[in-house]
């Protein structure tokens, strides 16, 4: 048996119909960049994140930084980031020209410790950036009262976690801001590149709809160094369609969680720890153990596709090798020893069995 680890066709093969009318349509309107679809996408997924404003971009790293821009965070600052997560987070920092600060994980659910934050603020700690890893929530309660006590921004990394839940309320109207990636292969995939951004600040959603347009106001008028990143009007369109199924996407692959957590109870695999607070969306069902390599090689011999998130942390990538010189080792732990298993909306269940049995029968 051949198990992919995401096979995007057929994830879009559910809404190639009403995609192949949203196609047409944007190609008939003769409208391709900030037209009418971005605006309904930017209307419809504000709405469906509870916040007041949504401002498509160009990608979920341009999403993050144009939110720093935008809150005037820039050299001298510290930005506090998660020591575990894709590198994006940190790159938008430094595009800034703020400084990236790592905080080690929680090592139950992999999100930033938020009782570690507190040691690593400084007086030119600006901002937080938790991100929501593997689609499930961090604990935000305890960020922002963190923030609150020393007057810190919170802009929330959403990339992962589109429809995913903390105490009841979705992520992207939990801190002052959040940025989301529509790369293809997130929960809300678009057929190419794009993101956005999330608030309830009528002046940043302002300033960011200027940074994202050459900061232009107007046209042909430029009120500041702006930027080229905007939503094309054929992936809002597209988006606006997988809008619809995202629910019930989220849903499979909440039953693919659940079937994998059951299957492997018992087994020497540490499984996903999910709090009581939150409702994952399980962008990525992430296992760990010792033998992660070896584990990794069988499955792929039994034709089991499988990924490492992330196999280096970003402070050692050589691009920070100059910047972090300490270790940050739980970090380090985890990126030999993580393992991400097969899920998509599209993945059959006997699928999820055939992986488990698998795992199961791993010497």
């Amino acid at each position: 048996m051949k198990v992919p680890f995401l096979d995007l066709k057929l994830v879009n093969d559910v809404t190639k119909s009403e995609m192949s009318t949203a196609f047409n349509r944007v190609i008939e309107s003769g409208w391709y960049i900030q037209g009418k679809e971005l605006e309904a996408f930017e209307s419809e997924f504000s709405a469906y994140c509870k916040t007041e404003y949504c401002i498509g971009v160009g990608t979920g790293l341009d999403a993050i930084h144009l939110l720093l821009v935008a809150y005037g965070i820039g050299p001298g600052d510290e930005v506090i980031v998660p020591s575990n997560t894709f590198i994006a987070t940190w790159l938008a920092v430094s595009r800034t020209g703020a400084t990236p600060v790592a905080v080690e994980p929680d090592l139950q659910t992999y999100n930033i410790s938020a009782e570690s934050i507190e040691a690593a603020i400084t007086p030119s700690t600006a901002a937080i950036i938790p991100v929501h890893l593997y689609g499930q929530p961090a604990d935000m309660g305890a960020i922002n009262t963190i923030a609150k006590k020393y007057k810190l921004l919170v802009i929330e990394d959403a990339a992962q976690s589109q429809g995913a839940l903390y105490r009841g309320q979705p992520t992207g109207g939990l801190g002052h801001s959040a940025a989301t990636s529509f790369y293809p292969g997130k929960n809300l995939g678009a057929l190419g590149d794009g993101g956005a951004i999330l608030t309830n600040d009528s002046s940043i959603a302002k300033k960011v709809r200027e940074l994202r347009n050459y900061g232009s106001p107007l046209k042909y008028q430029h009120d500041s160094l702006g930027y080229n990143s905007r939503l094309d009007e054929i992936q809002a369109a597209f988006l606006r369609v997988k809008l619809n199924v995202l629910d019930a996407a989220n849903g499979s692959r909440k039953q693919i969680a659940q079937r994998y957590t059951e299957g492997l109870k018992g087994s020497n695999i540490i499984t996903p720890f999910v709090p009581e607070w939150a409702n994952p969306v399980w962008h990525l069902y992430v296992i760990r153990t010792a033998d992660r390599d070896q584990l990794q090689k069988y499955l792929k011999e039994n034709g089991i596709e499988t990924l490492v998130h992330y196999p280096i942390p970003p402070h050692q990538q050589k691009c920070y090798t100059n910047e972090v010189t300490h270790t940050l080792p739980i970090a380090e732990k985890l990126a030999t020893e993580v393992l991400s298993l097969p899920i998509s909306p599209s993945m059959p269940m006997e699928h999820v069995d055939y992986v488990i049995d698998r795992i199961l029968n791993f010497k």
